[in-house]
């Protein structure tokens, strides 16, 4: 059986980036890991992540939580930083 943990290390993606993914969509950590494997490994899913990524900062900077929106620069960034070439 697997983990949630071989679940994330399966994803390519980090516990933030599916947090991040999780929250967006409103789904269970578990669920959010299995849609950004799927996105991840599709060209057109790739941008779709970013894009979640940024609704999210946009999300917490309208709601002045500047901590949450810092933290979600750095995961934005990682992800870039991952996926090159892949994003827009």
């Amino acid at each position: 059986m697997l983990t949630y943990e071989d679940c994330v290390g399966l994803s390519e993606l980090t516990d933030a980036e599916i947090e991040a993914i999780a929250q967006h969509e409103h789904l269970p950590e578990i669920i959010a890991a299995e849609l950004g494997n799927y996105l991840v490994h599709d060209a057109a899913g790739v941008p779709m992540l970013k894009r979640i990524i940024l609704d999210d900062i946009q999300i917490a900077e309208h709601r002045n939580d500047k901590h949450k929106a810092l933290q979600l620069k750095l995961v934005l960034k990682h992800f870039i930083d991952t996926h090159p070439g892949k994003t827009c």
